[in-house]
């Protein structure tokens, strides 16, 4: 077969890599998206992205996944290996893109920014929790009672309204709060604010 019989073409597999493609060789594409793959197994692997199954499972928590690359990245939580390491300080991490997140710490590179306020951003967790603030969006809503919140955070936070949750506790006298916002105001009646019994106690009086 010489080159004229042959033709380059970008294929849409999870690796995204270029293959080269007889001219007549048969493509296998996806019913839903359109996109073609050169083998069945590459369209196979696909369409469980479509169908969101979740075949392959944890033997530890039984949590599933619908990419075996994604079981074995999930396993780690469990082992608490940590394969990817920061030059620069040394630190550990379980993901590579957590590690190339942290890398920005020293770079201090920002690459996600805000077409409407041109605020720069290292992290597109916070770069998108940003734009909520111009769009108003809340995609986090409480079932009880349907508020919605722009963080998921603010909505945890909120559910202990209902159920009544105390999670932070006074050092000095036991007292229960839903918020350390209130305990630190608490604290703040003791004359020290933040700090717990043991620095109170060495209070002079």
């Amino acid at each position: 077969m010489n080159e004229s019989d042959r033709s380059v073409e970008t294929v849409n597999t999870d690796k995204n890599v270029e293959i080269a493609v007889e001219k007549d060789k048969k493509y296998f594409a996806c019913d839903i998206c359109g996109k073609k793959f050169c083998e069945k197994q590459f369209l196979k692997k696909h369409i469980h992205i479509h169908k969101k199954e979740k075949l392959h499972s944890c033997a530890v928590c039984e949590k599933r996944f619908s990419q075996r690359c994604d079981l074995f990245v999930h396993l780690r939580t469990h082992t608490n290996e940590k394969p990817y390491s920061c030059d620069v300080c040394q630190k550990d991490f379980s993901h590579k893109g957590s590690l190339n997140e942290h890398l920005r710490t020293h770079t201090n590179e920002r690459p996600f920014s805000c077409d409407v306020c041109q605020k720069d951003f290292s992290y597109k967790s916070s770069f998108n929790r940003h734009i909520r603030t111009h769009t108003n969006e809340k995609p986090f809503s409480c079932d009880v009672c349907r508020k919605g919140f722009s963080l998921k955070s603010h909505l945890n936070v909120h559910l202990r309204t209902h159920t009544n949750e105390k999670p932070y506790s006074c050092d000095v006298c036991h007292k229960d709060f839903s918020r350390k916002s209130h305990l630190n105001v608490h604290y703040r009646t003791y004359g020290k604010p933040n700090h717990g019994a043991a620095e109170i106690v060495a209070t002079p009086l």
